[in-house]
């Protein structure tokens, strides 16, 4: 169960960082926002990265071997950043209409598939 509530938290933040650190790319083309400095900018950003780090930190903590959890350090940080691509990646697709997934993209994932097959083969 904390290895489900590990990767659920890791996805959430995953998400909120993706639109902190990317989603002000898509801002410029609303009006309201087209005008905001580059300060407002990472203020905003900042803003939103606070639930982030509100869910990462928990999902480490439920989810790392030493407090109970079942993943090692480096499996946690794999995890991770899979869940980083596949996140930004559907993100990229659903906001920048203008973004193509190419076949050389399919060919990255299925590396990080297999990387992820490698370091949990015990």
């Amino acid at each position: 169960m904390k290895g489900l509530y590990t990767v659920l938290l890791l996805v959430m933040s995953n998400t909120f960082m993706t639109i902190a650190w990317y989603g002000h790319l898509r801002l410029r083309t609303i009006s309201r926002f087209a005008t905001m400095s580059l300060f407002a900018v990472i203020l905003l950003s900042w803003g939103i990265a606070f639930f982030e780090y509100s869910l990462q930190v928990p999902a480490n903590r439920i989810g790392y071997k030493e407090n109970g959890g079942p993943f090692s350090l480096i499996e946690l940080k794999v995890i991770q950043e899979v869940i980083s691509i596949l996140v930004f990646t559907g993100f990229t697709l659903i906001v920048f209409k203008n973004e193509q997934f190419r076949m050389n993209h399919l060919i990255g994932f299925i590396f990080l598939i297999l990387a992820v097959y490698f370091l949990f083969k015990r």
